[in-house]
């Protein structure tokens, strides 16, 4: 009996098969009833067996055998099947194992019959794991893109909620600290809180800015005439009060005025020169410059100590480049999210502006930011 007749012949007792294994996955409550374990399994098995009767050339064996099958444009039923595990609770080593299970149950079940005498036996075995290696591509990629949607909507969601209790925490410590009846002790508390909190809404403020470019949305600028001198003059004079330790110095010899979203660019700024401070040698001068060239906005921040890999270059902006990986194993090395970077490459080019870095022993790490003040 041809592979693709015995599998639809024999669905009931293949389906049980299926079932048995998905009972004895361990997922969390509430445990699935028959069809829930069975879901599309039915679908999937035809869908192999009138593919196995479909004639194809060698080539689109390989390409099947290689997860390379063709498309189709419906959500076919190894995907919702793969939808659906996850939302029972299912990871993907587990649906994954559910296929390996299916393909040894089938081959078992159609191979305990007489086959000597059947010379399509090979053929059909071939046809059989093409079809459900395609199978399982389908639901792999599927799962893998509910995941990361699910990611990332979560992300943009938390960033959103935690707002709200941070700014109470810092109206909080602001308002302790103008309490004239606290003692010199309390008073630092109070600080210490309002510093700590402003820091965690920064964070909360990057993680908002990462949801909003995932989700495609990208980060919003809100142009407006603006001059630039004055709100880095602001970031430095924040960063030298923060690390009394850095020496920064800023060189800005002329107004550089143009369409800018200031509380924007006040984010590049403290990103760039807060990268400095944390991963340059604080022995050593941070030397920040602002100046207009031909209707540009340029703007430096050089630093020296370890130089940055030129592997490590082409992953500065990217934060599933992990660069924070490279930065924790430096001499005082600071680790993080490692979106700073990341969210000041995106301001600038939502500015319509290119960012560059270059960075050697001799001549320190610098970055350039260069904008269209028009």
């Amino acid at each position: 009996m041809r592979l693709s007749t015995f599998i639809l012949d024999n669905l009931e007792a293949i389906l049980r098969t299926w079932e048995s294994f998905a009972r004895s996955v361990s997922s969390p409550p509430p445990l699935l009833d028959p069809k829930g374990l069975r879901n599309h399994a039915e679908q999937i098995l035809t869908t192999i067996a009138h593919d196995m009767r479909t004639p194809q050339s060698a080539q689109q064996q390989i390409d099947k055998s290689h997860g390379l099958g063709p498309q189709s444009m419906a959500e076919t039923a190894a995907q919702t099947h793969a939808l659906l595990r996850l939302m029972d609770g299912f990871s993907m080593d587990q649906m994954v194992a559910e296929y390996r299970a299916l393909r040894s149950s089938v081959l078992r079940l159609w191979m305990s019959q007489d086959l000597e005498h059947d010379e399509h036996r090979v053929d059909d075995m071939i046809r059989f794991n093409e079809a459900i290696d395609q199978a399982l591509v389908e639901s792999i990629q599927s799962y893998g893109r509910a995941v990361e949607t699910t990611r990332k909507t979560v992300l943009g969601v938390l960033g959103h909620d935690l707002r709200s209790p941070l700014g109470a925490v810092m109206m909080g410590a602001d308002l302790l600290r103008r309490t004239p009846v606290l003692g010199e002790r309390e008073r630092d508390i109070a600080v210490q809180i309002s510093t700590s909190v402003r820091r965690a809404n920064q964070m909360v403020n990057d993680l908002l800015d990462l949801a909003r470019c995932n989700l495609g949305s990208g980060i919003p600028v809100n142009r407006q005439a603006t001059e630039l001198n004055a709100i880095c003059r602001s970031v430095v004079d924040e960063l030298r009060a923060g690390h009394p330790m850095a020496q920064i110095v800023f060189n800005d010899t002329q107004p550089v005025a143009g369409r800018f979203d200031p509380l924007r660019m006040a984010q590049v700024f403290s990103n760039l020169i807060g990268n400095a401070v944390r991963h340059g040698d604080l022995h050593r001068p941070i030397h920040v410059s602002l100046r207009g060239s031909e209707g540009l906005a340029c703007f430096d921040v050089r630093n020296f100590g370890h130089p940055i890999p030129a592997s490590a270059i082409p992953l500065l902006f990217d934060p599933q480049g992990r660069f924070s990986r490279y930065s924790d194993n430096r001499a005082g090395g600071v680790g993080g999210l490692g979106l700073g970077l990341f969210i000041a490459a995106e301001i600038v080019s939502g500015h319509g502006g290119k960012i560059a870095v270059e960075s050697t022993q001799e001549h320190g790490t610098r970055f350039q930011v260069t904008l269209p003040a028009a």
